[in-house]
């Protein structure tokens, strides 16, 4: 699965750091989100979501292929 996390991130100003505070998870947590090497759960993607004024559909690009 890939992400544009990062690029909303980068709109707000906002770290992995400060995401994963806010959402409840730790940094590294956000970065592996970042590289598509973890897909979270629902109420994750929806927090992260939430938290970058986004949607889910936004920042997350399923990938039929893998």
């Amino acid at each position: 699965m890939k992400t544009r996390i990062k690029e909303f991130r980068a709109k707000y100003n906002i770290t992995q750091e400060e995401l994963g505070k806010k959402v409840g998870v730790r940094r590294e947590t956000i970065n592996f989100l970042e590289k598509g090497k973890y897909n979270p759960s629902l109420k994750l993607a929806y927090l992260i979501a939430k938290t970058l004024n986004s949607t889910i559909d936004e920042l997350f690009i399923f990938d039929e292929d893998e």
